[in-house]
Formats: C-alpha cells, structure tokens, sequence
C-alpha cells in the first residue's frame, strides 16, 4: 500500500491500518472497504557481507572521535575575584576593525599560543558595535554575536573550558572572558 505522499508504508503501519479498517463500521449507503491483500514479499537470502579492499577482516575499524568536552560557566570563585580585581586576565585579544575571517583565524591563533604558554584566562574584547541603523537591519555588533559560537565550534572546544561576559571595567558586553584548558603533554 502506498501513501499519498508516495512512500511505502511499512509492515507494521500495514498492520495496524487492517486492524483499524476491520473496526470502523462504514457510513450509512457505503460498502465497506476491504483491507488490500499481502503482497507477496520475494525471499532475500542475506549474503555474508565481503570487506571493503584495505580493510583487514576481524578488526574493528576506526572509533568516532570522541565528542567535544562541554562547556561550563566560570566558577563563582573566580567570578567574584574577578570583580574585586583579586584575579587579572593573563592575556587580552582585542578583535575591533577586523573583518570576520580575520578576527577568526586571530582567535583561533590567540587561542592555541595561549594554551601553550600555560595561560588560564584570557580577555576577547570584541567591542559593542557601532550604533546607529545600518542597510541590512539590526547588523549592531557583529563580531559580539559570533564570537560566542566560535567558541562553541569544535576545533577550538578543545581549547576553551568556558566564557561568560566581561565585568564592565573589562569591556562589559563588548568582551568576554575565556578560560582555556590546561595543555596536554605529549604521549610516548
């Protein structure tokens, strides 16, 4: 049995539409619908499937990479010796007059070269955006928008434990602070 749309339907869908059709008695003057017959389904033998060339049989092939670690908020601790100046940012990226190409490979380099130098927090100052109306409509801040995407992007996940918004002697909502996780050392 086909659907409107064209789509077969199942099995179990045929099933349960005899079932239904067996139960509904007919509107008064109309003979009652027969369910269609089963439709003879040709046997398939399942053949042993054959290895692809270059895959040896018997060996698992390669896992998925492992998922992004998530990201999590600032601690309140650090939070709170942020706003008491008790706590200063190691590093600051100032994005502004960059187009978003640009600003985005810079993040991203900024990024990795902090990592390296063992750097646990760093300030991404993207500026709030010029006022005033621009052609395509509320365009205000373009880079303040992205940016936090980027930072949810998997190639830079590994990198970033987490970001919130600046305190406003830090930039406010025109910049962010991102924790960055620690580097990990080489293996054997």
């Amino acid at each position: 049995m086909r659907s409107r749309r064209g789509r077969t339907l199942s099995e179990a869908d045929l099933a349960l539409w005899r079932q239904v059709a067996r139960s509904v008695t007919p509107l008064p003057g109309r003979a009652p619908v027969e369910p269609e017959p089963l439709p003879a389904v040709p046997q398939i033998v399942a053949e042993e499937p054959q290895p692809a060339a270059g895959v040896v049989p018997g060996r698992p092939s390669a896992a998925k990479p492992a998922p992004p670690p998530p990201l999590a908020p600032l601690e309140n601790r650090l939070r709170t010796q942020l706003r008491r100046g008790q706590q200063g940012v190691e590093a600051v990226i100032d994005l502004h007059g960059m187009r978003q190409d640009e600003a985005h490979m810079a993040l991203r380099a900024f990024l990795r070269r902090e990592q390296g130098r063992g750097t646990r927090l760093a300030l991404v100052v993207t500026g709030k955006g010029a006022a005033g109306t621009s052609l395509f409509g509320d365009e205000r801040g373009v880079l303040r928008r992205v940016v936090p995407h980027w930072l949810r992007l998997p190639d830079l996940r590994p990198l970033v434990v987490g970001f919130e918004e600046a305190q406003q002697r830090h930039g406010g909502s025109g910049a962010l602070y991102v924790r960055l996780r620690r580097a990990r050392e080489a293996g054997p």
